[in-house]
Parts: C-alpha cells; structure tokens; sequence
C-alpha cells in the first residue's frame, strides 16, 4: 500500500479499467485506499466484442494485493449500464465519491470517407459514455454532497490531429461537459477536471513504423507509460484537490501541463457597425496574425517526452 493513502474510505468506478491507463489508475487508487469498481466491457479497439476477462483479471489483482474491488462488464454506452454501475458501488462498498471517465475506442478514417456508424459509435462511447457515468453519479453526489469526476480528454481534441474528427469531437465535447458539471455541481461540493494523456497504449497502437522517421516516433511514444497518468488521477479524486475543479491537465510521462481555455484573443471595433466588405478590409488583416494555425499535436509538443 501507498505510504499516504490519499482515496482511504473512498469508492471509485474507473471505466475502461481492464488495460492501459484505466488499469492503471484503477490499481494506484486502490493503492491509495479506494475501493474500486473495476469496469470494463472487454471489447476491441474500435469497440466490437465483448470479453468479461479483462475487469475480472484487475479486480483480483487488487484483492489479491489486499485492496477491495469488484469487476463490472457493462457498457457506457447504456444508461441502464450506468445506473446498475453505480448500484454495484453502493450495495458492495456502501457509496460511491470518484468516477472516472476513461473508457473509449477510436474508429479513425479520413473526415470524406467518414461513415455515420463511425462517427456515431465514437460519440457514442466517448462524450455520451462519459455523460452517462457522470449523470448516474450525480444523483449520489448532490445527495451526500461530495464527488469528484475525473474525465480523460486528448490533444486530438484540444490540438488537431489527421483522421480524427470523430475522436476530436468527442474529445473537446469531454472538456465542455467536465465544465459543465464543475460549474453546475459545484454547490453540492463536486468537482469535475480532465486530464490529457500521453501515453502508449492499445488506442494509439496502430500507428505506423513503416519508415526509419516513424519507428523513432513510435519509440518515443512508447516511453510513455499509461502509469505515468495514474498519480494525476489520483491527486484529483482526493480531497487534496478540493480548491481544484473546471480545469484541463496534460501529462507527458514526467511533465504536467495546465491548458488554456477558450478565452477572447484579440477584439477590433466600427462604431458604425460592420458590412461584409469592411470584414473583409477591416477585420480580417486586423487579428489575422492571430489566427490558430492548422497545428497538430505533434506540432505543439515537439520536444522529446522528460
């Protein structure tokens, strides 16, 4: 166990727990004195398939190291899911204060070869996946006054990437939504932030390594473990972090970023008001040396991972 157990008396639901990162945080919380719903439905990257192995094999690892845990294979997807998540909590551990929103899959294809199943199973698991476990949590949270929802987001989202529109969608609609609850729950002592991952795991296990360029990339990638996101995670669920809640946190195996939010950059004025010609004279060459460049995540973060 921890030296300073940080979630002691606490019940946590991790989704997405049996691989990668979930796992991850999934065992340090219980490291930390959690008692941890251990959810996963066990299905392939791009969500097909189902296989109860994966919960199960995290939930016994956590007794088997003496912490208390209990496997669930529903979905995020089903609200019914959800709902029996949250019942699991309370009827094995007698609450539930933590959840975490980590279960995804990705469905990447080009924006114009972009099918509507793909675009709608990714939103679907993603952004109504993580309404749904925080929605359920809620009606807990407001009664007992105290929760805290730890959600995971990506740089695909805050950034740009190639043949994700889908996942960025989902992505950014996490942000929105971890604000929403940060603002809406904040009465009832609930606290709601991201957390952007960098991390080696099955979800970006598909990159190519084709060319001398890509295996180095792929290399670097790799050094980032999905245990690097788990102290986070925990930090946030813990009563440490009670002053800290609506905010958007990077971790790139040893570093933590704080991100920015959507804030005015520039503003430019016609007391006369504006036509589309002057916009177009006006405007436009006045904040266009503001304008966010087409950037990817790569882009941005150029450095070698610390």
């Amino acid at each position: 166990m921890a030296d300073s157990q940080m979630l002691k008396d606490k019940v946590a639901l991790v989704t997405g727990a049996g691989r990668g990162i979930g796992k991850e945080v999934a065992l340090l919380m219980a490291e930390h004195g959690a008692s941890v719903v251990v959810n996963d439905l066990g299905g392939g990257v791009d969500g097909s398939g189902s296989d109860t192995g994966p919960a199960t094999e995290v939930a016994e690892e956590i007794i088997a190291k003496g912490g208390r845990a209990i496997a669930n294979t529903g979905s995020v997807a089903e609200r019914k899911d959800t709902e029996e998540m949250m019942r699991t909590a309370i009827e094995t551990f007698g609450r539930i204060d933590i959840v975490v929103n980590n279960a995804g899959i990705l469905r990447d294809t080009i924006f114009h070869k972009m099918s509507e199943p793909d675009w709608d199973s990714v939103l679907t698991v993603h952004l109504k996946g993580s309404f749904n476990v925080s929605r359920s949590a809620a009606t807990y949270f407001r009664e007992q006054e105290g929760g805290a929802c730890v959600h995971f987001t990506s740089t695909s989202g805050l950034i740009g990437n190639f043949g994700q529109a889908n996942y960025m969608a989902a992505k950014l609609g996490i942000v929105g939504l971890s604000k929403g609850i940060a603002l809406d729950m904040q009465r009832y002592n609930v606290r709601s932030n991201c957390i952007s991952p960098f991390a080696w795991s099955r979800m970006i296990g598909t990159i190519p390594d084709n060319t001398p360029e890509e295996k180095a990339r792929v290399e670097k990638i790799k050094q980032m473990k999905p245990a690097h996101q788990a102290p986070l995670a925990v930090y946030l669920a813990s009563d440490a972090a009670k002053d800290v809640t609506g905010q958007i946190f990077g971790v790139r195996m040893n570093e933590i970023f704080l991100f920015n939010q959507h804030r005015p950059v520039r503003s430019v004025h016609r007391s006369e008001g504006w036509t589309p010609e002057t916009i177009a004279d006006h405007m436009t060459p006045a904040l266009k040396t503001s304008f966010t460049a087409l950037d990817r995540s790569a882009d941005i973060f150029s450095w070698d991972p610390i």
